[in-house]
């Protein structure tokens, strides 16, 4: 007999150790549900919603010998009489993904340990593992490596997977843990004391139809706001009203595009005021209204901590809506950071809990009283891992759990904040700038950003793959601070170098925003902290006709942006992707790691090593590749050695894509406007 039973259109098998479900999950894709309780808690935060979306095409069968099967369109589950679960390509029978089988008789692949569980997994040769998020560890394919699933600024964990077998996998767990992409196992691991539970979900197809059904499940990114794909302007930082304005009326005055200013951290009163300090920002409606009448949107720093003598504390905490500390009685937990008045002397600041639905809406409506009603309806959340050390972060206490299981989610419950806010005020195209994101984050307009990197070229070079993997996570709005944000001097030829090619990559991401702290800095690490000059005018006449070329191409690609903003909404296709992404069936194309496509039909090489004045360049697939500085088309499935001038970034054309017209215009001197 059996231990398996159909159940609600899934397989269920109870135990005397475990309940294992699994059920179709979308068309494509099996979610895998397992306990060693009683239950499986559809209730605990997640990416994946409690109820099912629909699988019209799934079939179950229990067999006589005792096994199972689950016929979901392209994916197979086949579990044998142990509760071993393998994948398969309904069509081809080819095995996408199995679950380990142990190497002794009483260890199966899913692992209930004392406040730790793990998920085993096949591990295969030859396999490419992409995706999993932001980290900086300078790779495209990550197999072999172990991923830390922990925030940080700089890194930006985001669970899920995309195998070159032609599977998408999720764990759809925010516990603390790691994942582990070894040559004999995957496994996956979760820190979480109370609540042993193993939960992932899986999808097969080419990475275009992985990244859709993975859209379907987790939601789709709304689209991208007009103003949003134009140049946004940013440094360390404005100090007045006067200052960001001058710089917005010089952009005028030279006839340069400019979409987004940002006003940086430490224009509030204390940090957690969360408005404008009034005698350094005297009349923000009038900024507003001036920036609106040039076509400029102004964006503003919020951060998620508070200062107890400031306005939102005690409102705060008034509904539980700061984070406590476990090991001090369930005090708010509180860490030393900068704050006016104070100099260099550090003070203590509690963190706002937006896994509190009260404390969210409590947010955002001070966001709207003392920003949105002055005309401010764009926002940047910095720190939002939350920024604490990792010692810290084990002791936190959220609305939804200990920050052991979810910590992760912090930024897309952060999101989620303004995200409501802003669709409740009639905007149906939310997109806030944030430092960290989780699985569905994209569903609340999250602009992801790569944090406080280095300003050199080795930074440049892990910015590529970094990126690259963060468009395999399901966020296709992702950018840099271009240039770098630690150090560059704008008077060090050697760094406006390395500005300019950081700026003709900017160009092509999908968001292109210039920051960072530049020299001379002062005072450092205090409230009274600013970076020295950060605009386009800054780096040398050298430098500047080039920045000022790529900004006018950088317009003329919006209208292609806003043809990707489309498809990423329909589809979850990532504007940013790697070449195999487009090209799934050429081999070359999975090798290469320092190329994207912008879309269909943009391919960009990137120059990332100081001097390089040419660099090789793959083209991929059965078409032909216009090169636009020279107006020579190139076959795809071959390489070509491209020059890179300073003054141009290698980039390639699809044969008869309407977006070379962008690449027709001629700059000032009359060179091509790469």
């Amino acid at each position: 007999m059996s231990d398996y039973m159909e159940h609600e259109g899934g397989l269920v098998r109870r135990t005397a150790d475990e309940i294992l479900r699994v059920e179709p999950w979308g068309p494509h894709a099996l979610r895998v549900s397992a306990t060693a309780g009683t239950a499986v808690d559809r209730n605990l935060p997640g990416a994946l919603d409690s109820t099912a979306p629909t699988a019209p095409d799934a079939g179950v069968s229990v067999l006589p010998d005792g096994t199972a099967r689950l016929v979901n369109g392209r994916i197979t589950a086949h579990a044998d009489t142990y509760g071993r679960l393998r994948f398969t390509h309904t069509a081809t029978g080819r095995e996408l993904l199995a679950e380990k089988r142990a190497y002794t008789w009483y260890q199966g692949p899913r692992v209930y340990a004392d406040g730790r569980v793990e998920q085993h997994f096949e591990a295969y040769d030859g396999e490419r593992v992409h995706g999993l998020g932001q980290h900086l560890h300078g790779r495209l394919d990550q197999k072999g490596h172990v991923i830390d699933l922990v925030q940080g600024n700089t890194v930006a964990t985001i669970p899920f997977l995309n195998s070159s077998r032609g599977y998408g996998l999720l764990w759809n767990n925010p516990a603390l843990g790691r994942v582990e992409l070894g040559a004999d196992i995957t496994r996956w691991t979760a820190e979480t004391p109370g609540a042993d539970r193993i939960d992932y979900w899986i999808t097969a197809g080419d990475p275009a139809e992985i990244m859709e059904s993975y859209a379907d499940a987790t939601g789709h990114p709304p689209l991208l706001p007009e103003w949003a794909s134009g140049f946004w302007q940013s440094k360390l930082r404005y100090r007045t009203q006067d200052e960001l304005l001058a710089v917005a009326r010089e952009y005028k005055e030279r006839g340069l595009p400019l979409s987004v200013i940002v006003s940086d951290f430490f224009h509030w009163p204390k940090m957690g005021d969360w408005r404008f300090e009034e005698s350094e920002w005297p009349d923000p409606a009038a900024m507003a209204k001036e920036l609106e009448a040039q076509g400029v949107k102004l964006a503003v720093s919020v951060w998620p901590t508070l200062e107890p003598d400031s306005e939102n504390y005690a409102p705060l905490q008034a509904v539980d809506g700061l984070v406590r500390d476990g090991a001090r009685d369930g005090e708010p937990l509180t860490f030393d950071f900068p704050a006016r008045g104070h100099g260099a002397d550090l003070q203590p600041m509690a963190y706002y809990d937006p896994t509190n639905p009260m404390a969210r809406r409590l947010m955002w409506q001070r966001l709207n009283d003392n920003y949105r009603s002055q005309g401010v309806t764009a926002f940047w959340l910095d720190s939002a891992e939350p920024d604490m050390p990792p010692a810290l972060a084990a002791r936190a206490l959220y609305s939804t759990g200990p920050g052991t299981q979810v910590t992760n989610l912090y930024g897309l419950y952060h999101a989620q904040a303004v995200a409501d806010g802003l669709r409740a005020a009639g905007d149906d195209r939310p997109l806030t700038l944030i430092r960290s994101a989780w699985a569905g984050s994209q569903r609340h307009g999250t602009a992801l950003w790569s944090g406080d990197i280095s300003s050199t070229f080795d930074s440049l070079a892990r910015q590529i793959r970094a990126g690259l993997n963060v468009a395999m996570s399901g966020i296709p709005w992702w950018n840099t601070d271009i240039g770098g944000f630690n150090g560059g001097d704008p008077a060090d030829p050697a760094y406006q170098e390395l500005l300019v090619r950081w700026f003709q990559y900017g160009t092509f991401s999908p968001i292109m925003r210039l920051h960072g702290d530049r020299a001379p800095n002062h005072p450092t690490f205090s409230a009274d902290m600013t970076g020295g000059p950060n605009e386009v005018w800054s780096y040398g006449e050298e430098a500047y006709p080039i920045l000022a070329d790529h900004l006018r191409l950088r317009e003329r690609l919006r209208p292609y942006l806003a043809e990707l903003s489309e498809q990423a909404h329909r589809t979850g296709a990532p504007p940013m992707r790697p070449l195999f992404f487009g090209f799934p069936e050429d081999e070359r194309a999975w090798d290469v790691d320092d190329q994207f496509l912008l879309g269909p039909d943009v391919l960009v090489a990137p120059v990332y090593e100081a001097g390089a004045r040419a660099r090789s360049v793959y083209l991929p697939g059965d078409c032909r590749w216009l090169d636009p500085a020279t107006g020579t088309f190139h076959e795809g499935g071959t390489s070509v050695e491209a020059m890179a001038p300073l003054s141009r970034i290698p980039v390639f054309v699809r044969e008869g894509a309407t977006v070379s017209a962008a690449f027709a215009a001629q700059g000032g001197d009359g060179r091509n406007s790469l």
